[in-house]
């Protein structure tokens, strides 16, 4: 992989890993993060440090990806799809200063091999999406999806196997 760093009026690259064959369009901002083989990346997403994006996914436009998400290979991810990677989030201490990095705790969240996750999904933090699952449009993802299920709404519920289809 090639560490690169562009910043320019459409993109805002920053010590981003990024692997070969990797497709990046406008508008995106990314740093501390790394895009595997293969991968492409649509207009208005935002990788934060610490992500990790596998071999041929496919990251639609106005997704926001923050530290601590590790998307494996083969995986889609839908338009506006958000992941949460705080539990209890804050701005603020009890003294009323701003929180910093040390004030609270990433907790990761997994996509698995060949995963597809539906437009405007949110995805809250400790939560894997199992191998070949699927997630609705839509939905709200608050535990753990088993590998080939085809979950959907708010809260995600399980709706059948993948082979059911």
């Amino acid at each position: 992989m090639e560490v690169i760093t562009i910043n320019n009026d459409k993109q805002s690259l920053n010590n981003v890993k990024v692997g070969k064959d990797v497709k990046i369009f406008n508008f995106v901002n990314a740093y501390g993060c790394s895009i595997d083989d293969g991968s492409k990346v649509g207009a208005f997403v935002e990788i934060q440090k610490g992500a990790a994006i596998g071999k041929n996914c496919k990251i639609s436009s106005h997704t926001f990806i923050c530290e601590g998400v590790h998307i494996e290979d083969n995986v889609f991810i839908g338009h506006n799809v958000t992941f949460i990677n705080d539990r209890f989030p804050r701005a603020t201490n009890a003294d009323g200063s701003l929180q910093t990095d040390a004030d609270w705790k990433v907790e990761e969240t997994r996509i698995k091999k060949g995963a597809s996750i539906g437009s405007s999904v949110t995805i809250l933090c400790g939560v894997t999406v199992g191998e070949n699952s699927i997630v609705g449009a839509g939905s709200v993802v608050l535990k753990n999806v088993p590998a080939n299920t085809i979950v959907a709404g708010n809260p995600a519920k399980t709706i059948k196997k993948v082979s059911d289809r």
